[in-house]
């Protein structure tokens, strides 16, 4: 994990589809893409967020009304069979959007310094190549009031592209949880629900372009892009917010 990309710039494409409707495109990609090396043999692997706002859901707000230049702020920790102590690395991420552009800039840390940071407003030690990111979460925490506001968790299958299509990945996010109470990472509590079981959050991610081969399923299987997040997503189901009415393929 400590050469693991720490910024990046990517356009993402998502779509809510029915388990049989993402199967059966899981079928025809294995064509073209191969699993994540960092999963099991199958490219999944399960990870869960640790989400901060302000108190009246600023970032939501954001999200919702479509702000063209927004950021949020989250603990992200890619689980496995260990339980998560105070040492066990994470990551810090502030993920931007900027007009239709996704951005992340995030810094690994032990779980405890970045509880630290993000909840206690104390810059832990850090590498001196993350100074940058650290003080940028430090600013946020800070100019926002930031507060831990939801966690999200799910089991995620990703593909990714060869020498053709360097970039480009597809991830299928299912057994898609949330929590608005207990927001602890190390919880061994699990959340219920925010979407049914049998729907199926799909991301095309790429770097500039989507493969025209990539287009064509979609359109062969006609499906929708929507506009939708994990972190709304699940604030909604625990009614801290209102609830939109989603479609799905």
């Amino acid at each position: 994990m400590s050469s693991a990309i720490r910024k990046f710039n990517r356009f993402e494409l998502k779509y809510l589809l029915s388990w049989k409707a993402a199967e059966r495109l899981k079928q025809k990609l294995g064509r073209y893409l191969q699993p994540d090396a960092h999963g099991d043999e199958n490219g999944t692997y399960a990870l869960a967020s640790l989400y901060y706002d302000t108190a009246d859901y600023r970032f939501y707000w954001e999200k919702i009304e479509g702000i063209k230049f927004r950021r949020k702020l989250r603990i992200r920790h890619y689980e496995e069979k260990a339980a998560l102590t105070p040492e066990s690395p994470v990551f810090v991420e502030i993920k931007q959007r900027l007009d239709r552009v996704i951005q992340k800039r995030r810094v690994l840390l032990p779980y405890r310094d970045a509880l630290e940071l993000c909840n206690h407003r104390t810059i832990p030690h850090h590498a001196p190549r993350d100074r940058a990111v650290i003080e940028e979460i430090y600013a946020m925490v800070w100019q926002y009031n930031l507060r831990p506001t939801c966690i999200t968790s799910y089991m995620r299958q990703a593909f990714v592209g060869g020498d053709y299509d360097i970039g480009l990945r597809v991830t299928f996010d299912t057994n898609i949880r949330y929590r608005a109470k207990d927001l602890k990472l190390h919880s061994k509590k699990i959340g219920p629900f925010m979407l049914s079981p049998q729907r199926v959050i799909m991301e095309i991610k790429v770097n500039e372009r989507v493969p025209y081969w990539i287009t064509e399923l979609v359109a062969e299987h006609n499906f929708a892009l929507i506009r939708i997040s994990k972190y709304c997503t699940g604030l909604e189901a625990a009614d801290r917010v209102p609830r939109p009415n989603y479609h799905f393929a």
